[in-house]
């Protein structure tokens, strides 16, 4: 009889235990019953928020949704911009679940991966035809956040068109969803997310480069277009220089020319005051000039040797040198 009621205890605890279900912060959960979605009265799945929820034991089971922001990194793919120009963009993206009802029956079962497909096949369809509107400067420069931002808006809102692949899939999927639900439904664009049940939180650029075939021809034309520059400069700079030499040359030979104009007047006044006192010392006696003179015609003659002269004895060149009285007396009258 024990054995028997611990039994039943057991089974009720195990019984109570497995219709317990706690969905964790972060999650939402959907309920199936025998692998079907339990509905609510517009035929919609039924969300279960964040808690302590009870469910029928061994006939239903619970299926969890990630409701945190997910990152999408988008592998690096060849863009052409509105030059016909090549460029390799590297990008991510991140999106959330906004209506899990939407999502699990678009997705087929809530499927990630399937979500990713669709997402990832929009994004690269309104990336391309952005970037096919931009040229280069354009995109790498201040237009790069107005491209993410309009890339985000027509992921979330969609397009007037539908005749990319993945604008038809996702229309596929939104009628598929309006298909199985009833009741009235918010007004999405056939082809945006938004009738999926995601929400692009972010769009974001992460490298943007030239490919291997392209970035060498780039950077040749960047180094000559710079040492064109460099060269303009150069000769500029050459020519200015040239400029300051021939002012500064200019200059020099003028100061050059003044100055010796003025060394020439004032040798020449010089001179002539020299001259006139020579002139007036020497006329006070013209014979002691003449004496002078003499000596220094001598000594110029005679200071170095081998000089040879001929002269006549009688000539009066050595008319001093003949009377060494009278010499003398010129050298008394002198110190006196």
């Amino acid at each position: 009889m024990r054995k028997s009621f611990v039994f039943a205890i057991a089974a009720v605890l195990v019984v109570l235990y497995s219709s317990l279900f706690i969905v964790y912060e972060g999650q939402r959960g959907i309920v199936l019953r025998f692998g079907k979605v339990m509905r609510d009265a517009e035929n919609k799945p039924m969300v279960y928020q964040p808690g302590l929820h009870f469910k029928i034991p061994f006939i239903e089971t619970v299926k969890t949704l990630d409701a945190r922001i997910q990152t999408m990194d988008i592998k690096a793919d060849r863009f052409l911009t509105s030059e016909n120009k090549d460029l390799i963009v590297d990008s991510y993206l991140k999106w959330r679940i906004k209506d899990f009802s939407s999502y699990y029956l678009a997705t087929g079962n809530g499927s990630i991966s399937q979500a990713e497909v669709l997402l990832k096949r929009k994004f690269s369809d309104r990336l391309r035809s952005e970037i096919g509107r931009l040229d280069v400067r354009g995109i790498v420069t201040d237009s790069r956040g107005r491209l993410t931002t309009d890339v985000r808006n027509a992921l979330n809102l969609g397009t007037s068109d539908d005749d990319s692949s993945a604008d038809s899939a996702i229309a596929s999927a939104a009628a598929r969803v309006k298909k199985e639900t009833k009741g009235e439904q918010p007004a999405f664009n056939p082809n945006s997310m938004a009738a999926l049940g995601i929400e692009v939180v972010d769009v974001r650029i992460k490298q943007i480069n030239l490919p291997d075939e392209v970035s060498g021809a780039i950077y040749q034309r960047m180094r000559a277009e710079r040492e064109a520059v460099a060269r303009r400069h150069r000769s500029q700079g050459m020519e200015e220089a040239e400029k300051v030499r021939a002012a500064a040359d200019k200059s020099a030979t003028e100061i050059k020319a003044a100055a010796y104009s003025q060394a020439l007047v004032l040798r020449g006044e010089g001179d002539a005051e020299a001259t006139k006192l020579f002139a007036d010392a020497f006329s006070k006696d013209p014979d002691f000039y003449a004496f002078i003179r003499s000596l220094r015609a001598y000594e110029k003659s005679f200071k170095n040797d081998g000089n040879i002269m001929v002269l006549s004895p009688d000539t009066d060149f050595f008319r001093y040198m003949k009377d060494p009285t009278k010499q003398r007396d010129h050298v008394n009258r002198a110190d006196n």
